[in-house]
């Protein structure tokens, strides 16, 4: 049987998930950093994470034991996909001017596409690069008119774009190296080996403070938000999503999480919307609906099937 390079109809309910938690987070993570140190914070929600995971994973009865011989990728895939992005995306999401700018890390599809069709194979079609383009061109509208205070802080765009690339590139390796592991039990892997490097430089470098129940109540709510929400639920929703649809159709699909993002802030920090944000969800719903959508098969097609 020929796989599918679309999107698994099964997964749509957990896309819709993904897209509103992760979405809803990034003026939650904003209020989060107001009160912690950004290292500090990330720890806690890898560590909280991992722990989590591993405890359904147990429950659940899922093996949590490494493959023999698969330790190796196992590092390397939680490196790029959980310390790279992490730290990129942390430390580049301050140095722009508003919470637009994390918009810059969901240009992942433009650097997991032609990796998934390099490295992967892929097959590349019409309507995947109708849907990348589409979904690109939603990004720039909801940058709109903030570009030019975006080139005033080159070093944010180059730390999001890298964040943007290291999730490309971690979302090929799973795919590339897959580790023999539940998607629970490997989500909780990448968050425990991953946050190592995040922990020493929280700990050693850092300034600031670990302890939760000295933060003010808005950013203690954040930071359980990030912990439980955002790293339990979507992360795990995030790997069983990359696991099994393909490197293209995945990376498209979420791309309405930053659309999320931008009107989940005007609800919550009072902004108001403009018409290029309009312009963006427009873009973006058209761009997912090119990999969510079953391409109809063509009458030629089903006589032959037929006969």
């Amino acid at each position: 049987m020929r796989q599918s390079h679309g999107f698994p109809p099964r997964l749509i309910g957990l896309l819709v998930a993904l897209t509103l938690g992760w979405g809803f987070n990034w003026p939650v993570m904003k209020i989060a950093l107001s009160g912690m140190a950004p290292m500090h914070f990330r720890t806690w929600c890898l560590a909280t994470g991992a722990i989590g995971l591993f405890a359904i994973a147990r429950a659940n009865g899922f093996t949590i034991r490494i493959p023999e011989g698969q330790f190796a990728r196992l590092l390397a895939i939680a490196l790029v996909n959980m310390t790279c992005w992490n730290v990129f995306a942390i430390y580049g999401l301050p140095l722009l001017p508003s919470g637009r700018a994390a918009i810059l890390g969901y240009t992942m599809p433009v650097w997991s596409v032609p990796l998934s069709i390099w490295l992967l194979k892929e097959p590349i079609s019409g309507r995947r690069v109708l849907g990348m383009v589409l979904g690109v061109a939603g990004m720039l509208a909801l940058l709109g008119s903030e570009l030019q205070a975006v080139e005033h802080s080159p070093l944010g765009v180059v730390l999001l774009m890298g964040a943007a690339f290291s999730w490309a590139l971690g979302t090929v390796m799973i795919k590339r190296w897959p580790v023999s592991l539940p998607a629970t039990s490997f989500t909780a892997w990448q968050m425990a080996l991953g946050g190592i490097p995040i922990f020493v430089v929280a700990f050693f470098i850092e300034s600031g403070s670990f302890d939760l129940l000295a933060l003010p109540t808005g950013p203690l709510l954040a930071t359980l938000y990030n912990m439980v929400v955002a790293f339990i639920i979507c992360f795990w929703a995030w790997i069983t999503i990359a696991r099994n649809a393909s490197v293209g159709a995945a990376s498209i699909a979420v791309l309405m999480t930053p659309v999320v993002g931008v009107f989940s802030g005007m609800l919550l920090l009072g902004e108001e919307p403009r018409w290029l944000d309009y312009l963006a969800l427009v873009l973006v719903v058209l761009s997912i609906a090119t990999v969510v959508l079953p391409e109809r098969r063509s009458a030629t097609g089903r006589d032959m099937s037929a006969s």
